[in-house]
């Protein structure tokens, strides 16, 4: 695993967390991190959630390859 993956996994976390708490306690816990009522956003928060999107991608994209080789996985026939 590198270090995109780890990050990616990290920030993916964060982002699962967030909306549990949104969910759950209508809380926003990245705004409140930055001192933001709930719904609220600034030019943090923002880079906060692009990064958790892109951090989904990112994962998203990995579920197509191979951990051993790193080679495309072959669609299946049949």
């Amino acid at each position: 695993m590198n270090g995109m993956d780890v990050a990616a996994r990290l920030l993916a976390g964060i982002g699962a967390i967030n909306w549990g708490l949104v969910a759950l306690a209508e809380f926003d816990l990245v705004a409140a991190i930055f001192g933001l009522e709930f719904g609220e956003t600034n030019a943090a928060t923002r880079i906060v959630y692009g990064l958790v999107g892109l951090a989904g991608l990112w994962l998203i994209s990995r579920l197509f390859v191979r951990s051993a080789d790193r080679q495309p996985v072959p669609a299946r026939v049949g």
